[in-house]
């Protein structure tokens, strides 16, 4: 059965800080020329309060970015498989959508996405593996950030995600639902940005 998005439930926060603790020792195993910046726990079931499927994502920031081989080699004792997308052209499998306005070069944009247990089904992990200079990393996590802060967006991304799924029920896979989101992210990607340096600037 196909996850739907679920009320909130705390016990996410406590299965991502496990999973991250999990990844980041894995990735110790890469490679000595990887440096990795960051394990993230992000995404919806991440942001205390938000309503979301039940699914967890994880985002590694690395740069180089590994090869798929040395991914798999540390990855696969986890249980994770490299997900192919539902697409040749599916949206975050190989590279995201250029986001963050910004002007950069095209192999920033590149990454590697994971999962463990059926991506469809709750329960499942999603792993996001970017370059540590990928603006989609920095937008992950202050997205998320930006959420955490401010109850009232949160709420309102809430009910964008809610309409969004209902328009895309019965579907075979989610790629419109995710390519529908970017309108969504466009708008708010300001706000975010404004906030995000006035944090840093504080």
């Amino acid at each position: 059965m196909v996850a739907g998005v679920e009320a909130y439930d705390p016990h996410w926060a406590d299965r991502g800080a496990e999973l991250v603790t999990d990844v980041r020792a894995a990735m110790a195993g890469l490679p000595d020329s990887c440096d990795v910046a960051a394990v993230d726990h992000i995404g919806s079931t991440s942001v205390p309060g938000l309503p979301a499927k039940p699914f967890i994502d994880l985002q590694v920031a690395v740069l180089p970015l590994p090869s798929d081989a040395a991914l798999a080699d540390v990855l696969a004792p986890l249980g994770f498989v490299r997900e192919p997308g539902a697409r040749p052209d599916s949206p975050g499998v190989s590279s995201d959508v250029p986001r963050w306005d910004v002007a950069a070069p095209a192999e920033v944009w590149r990454k590697s996405l994971w999962t463990r247990g059926d991506p469809m089904v709750a329960g499942a992990v999603i792993l996001h593996v970017r370059r540590a200079d990928s603006p989609w990393a920095c937008w992950a996590v202050a997205f998320r950030d930006w959420l955490r802060a401010h109850p009232a967006e949160r709420d309102a991304y809430a009910a964008v995600k809610q309409e969004l799924m209902a328009a895309n029920a019965g579907r075979p896979d989610y790629d419109d639902y995710t390519r529908a989101k970017t309108t969504y992210f466009d708008r708010v990607e300001p706000l975010v940005r404004a906030w995000r340096d006035a944090e840093q600037d504080g």
